[in-house]
């Protein structure tokens, strides 16, 4: 069957009707969607399909030893696709979700879903933005990861998106410019709760300070005791968490999302979310 692309324009309020309508559609036929989020723009498939995930690895240009991150609608969500979910990861859910937070846990053994080579682990993110809770709030977590081709930037606005993807995505859901004053906005900072301490993977834009009001224990990027380096993770070489944000550095991983230990990966490599 031929993709036919179509795009809409979500800050009119009749258009972002007819557009959630039209990727909710894509999703259910295992198609990709480009939605906005808090940090940058995402390209997004249903996680439960390994078709699906397969077509949003296609798309990006990458493999299996890099899966996306997880958008999840609401912070409940969290125990139904995590387990052994520690008290830190909640405390950081409470204070940060929605928001720019992607935790790396462990994945519940029962789900039936193939993001890739994730070690049993899953990058988890609940987004702040209204367009994006809307989509997941109609069909559910999603796999997401940075809108644009591997090594690239990641997309902050809706032409940039569709400019590296093109007709690999079904549905575009544009709500203007993600940036901050004249830079480009910040990934999700990664937070890896599979070992034994939690510790930052990717520096994102939740400051380290920040998360330590929270979580004093936590370790800053390049802070891991020996032997993290052989972590599993579940960011999309994120999420998203994610991103191949430029700004990534090479220990940034996580992965179901990414793949923060045995997955770390080049810096253009990080995912987003």
């Amino acid at each position: 069957m031929h993709l036919v692309t179509s795009r809409f324009d979500c800050q009119d309020a009749a258009d972002r009707t007819a557009g959630l309508d039209a990727a909710r559609e894509a999703l259910a036929a295992r198609q990709c969607v480009v939605l906005p989020t808090d940090t940058v723009y995402g390209i997004a498939a249903d996680a439960f399909s390994p078709q699906a995930v397969a077509t949003l690895l296609a798309a990006k240009g990458r493999g299996r030893t890099m899966p996306p991150p997880v958008l999840i609608p609401r912070p409940e969500t969290l125990d139904g696709l995590a387990t052994e979910v520690p008290d830190a990861a909640r405390k950081l859910a409470a204070e940060f979700w929605p928001g720019a937070l992607t935790m790396i846990l462990n994945a519940q053994p029962s789900l039936t879903w193939d993001l890739g080579e994730t070690k049993g682990t899953v990058a988890l993110r609940m987004p702040d933005d209204d367009v994006a809770l809307e989509l997941l709030r109609a069909v559910g977590p999603l796999a997401v990861s940075s809108a644009n081709r591997s090594g690239n930037a990641a997309a902050t606005n809706i032409d940039a998106a569709e400019d590296q993807l093109g007709e690999a995505v079904a549905v575009y859901l544009g709500d203007g410019e993600r940036r901050q004053g004249e830079q480009d906005a910040l990934p999700s900072t990664i937070v890896d709760f599979t070992g034994d301490v939690p510790a930052v993977v990717r520096q994102g834009a939740i400051a380290l300070d920040d998360l330590r009001r929270v979580v004093p224990e936590i370790l800053g990027l390049g802070e891991q005791p020996a032997g993290t380096e052989e972590r599993g993770s579940a960011l999309d070489a994120a999420g998203s968490a994610v991103t191949d944000h430029p700004e990534a550095s090479a220990s940034d991983s996580g992965s179901a999302g990414t793949g923060a230990g045995p997955g770390v990966t080049d810096p253009s490599e990080t995912t987003e979310r």
